[in-house]
């Protein structure tokens, strides 16, 4: 039977809000009909414009706000609506924390299938969101599209689902050293003008400008990606960058020329002064160059990898792989208390860098491995090397459920799983859940204020 659809769309209706999307969105029901809604907050009532139809479900924008939730907060940035860098800044802090921890929640119980304690259950422990004592100007990194605007140049970011460029003066997300360089190199762009990418066509010089900043010791790389070999007027733009703000000790090219959404490219020239950067985490000292990567929020990640290390538990006589290592930064974190650490990453130039932190610090028992880690690890089981801990820290996508096999199959102790999304985290706990191992509590940490994502530490042992 065809199910009634109870709305139309561009007429208006006023909706009781009940709930949150995972991206933060308010979830309001018409004849249980479901209706996200931007920027509404769980316990109001709003008018409704609706502004799109499906079959199950449909989106509205608030027209006027009835009645108004206490969790209501006034974004402090003029372009909130338009942008989408953010999207929980109408949600006042406390309420973001406890959105994402209820967010963890529904994933573990819903995707999942385990039980929680707070549900009231005997199960995982899920711990309250760790916040920051400021969650603004966080980020030491800035990643932003440059286009053309009635003649001008903009650099901003894209508004969401698109790749229309919404111009941007502040962010109050990142480094406020950033907003000066974004105006500095328009200025330039302008004065000299230099042509700026079409997607469209392929045509145009100017694709990205990239800025990374240490928060450890100031200083603040410029990254201009090119369509091009050569970048006009170059000179120029490191004299206006390095007159106007003393801390920038590299400038550099970053060359793509592919049709890509991918921002850089694999060539990098250095204009000027140093083709790094350094940065501290808990006193271990990585280098930062425009192809590394690096957590964007340094004062949560220090909270972040002490969490990891407590739950890896470790004594100084184990074994532990860390797949998905990236750099090594967790590697490294846990060598101070491990007999040898094994990194695992199928990036090459992420494992030379990981090798060159573990020599930086003078690290000696940490070995690092190009490679896929479903396939790595087991060849290291093949090898007799079992590990008594595991640590995975996926991409997005999570595990593949070949590495939680094998990991399985050599039976450690504990496993620490470091995960970005609480969905793929849900279905990998329930896959180790049927290979003998108990997931006990999850640590929420705040490493993206202002937005809906949440990062996750969850300690797991063998039933």
């Amino acid at each position: 039977m065809k199910k009634n659809v109870p709305v139309l769309k561009n007429e208006t209706y006023t909706i009781n809000i009940d709930a949150h999307g995972y991206e933060g969105e308010g979830i309001g029901r018409i004849e249980d009909f479901t209706i996200f809604v931007k920027n509404a907050i769980a316990g109001e009532q709003v008018q409704t414009q609706i502004l799109k139809v499906n079959k199950n479900f449909a989106f509205g924008k608030i027209i006027k706000i009835i009645k108004k939730s206490e969790n209501r907060d006034q974004p402090i940035c003029p372009i909130y609506n338009k942008c989408g860098g953010c999207n929980l800044q109408h949600l006042k802090y406390r309420a973001q924390l406890d959105f994402k921890k209820k967010r963890v929640e529904d994933c573990i119980e819903r995707i999942g299938k385990l039980k929680i304690v707070s549900l009231g259950y005997d199960g995982i422990n899920i711990h309250e969101t760790i916040g920051m004592e400021n969650p603004y100007r966080y980020r030491n990194k800035a990643q932003l599209p440059i286009s053309n605007l009635g003649g001008e140049a903009v650099i901003g970011f894209y508004s969401p689902r698109s790749h229309d460029i919404i111009p941007m003066e502040h962010c109050y997300i990142q480094c406020e050293a950033f907003d000066d360089i974004i105006k500095l190199v328009k200025t330039w762009i302008n004065k000299y003008n230099i042509s700026t990418y079409d997607e469209k066509n392929g045509q145009g010089i100017l694709r990205h400008l990239m800025v990374r900043k240490s928060f450890r010791t100031g200083e603040v790389m410029v990254v201009i990606v090119v369509n091009s070999n050569e970048l006009p007027h170059s000179d120029e733009l490191i004299h206006v960058l390095t007159e106007n703000i003393s801390d920038v000790k590299s400038v550099i090219q970053n060359i793509n020329k592919k049709a890509t959404n991918v921002i850089l490219g694999q060539k990098c020239i250095t204009l000027f002064g140093q083709d790094k950067i350094v940065d501290t985490i808990d006193g271990y000292s990585f280098d930062i160059s425009p192809l590394s990567f690096f957590q964007v929020n340094p004062k949560q990640t220090e909270i972040l990898y002490k969490k990891v290390l407590e739950y890896a538990n470790l004594s100084g006589n184990e074994i532990v792989f860390d797949a998905y290592c990236g750099t090594g930064t967790i590697s490294l974190f846990l060598s101070q208390k491990a007999k040898k650490v094994y990194g695992v990453e199928i990036i090459k130039e992420a494992i030379d860098n990981a090798k060159a932190n573990a020599i930086e610090n003078k690290i000696k028992n940490t070995e690092f491995i190009v490679g896929e880690a479903e396939e790595v690890i087991p060849q290291l089981i093949n090898k007799g090397i079992n590990a008594e801990v595991v640590v995975v820290d996926p991409p997005r996508k999570g595990c593949a459920q070949s590495l939680l096999e094998a990991i399985a199959s050599m039976k450690p102790n504990r496993i620490v799983y470091v995960s970005c999304d609480p969905g793929t985290l849900a279905r990998d706990l329930s896959i180790l859940d049927g290979l003998g191992y108990e997931t006990i509590e999850i640590q929420p940490v705040d490493m993206f204020p202002q937005t809906s994502h949440v990062e996750n530490v969850v300690k797991i042992v063998r039933k």
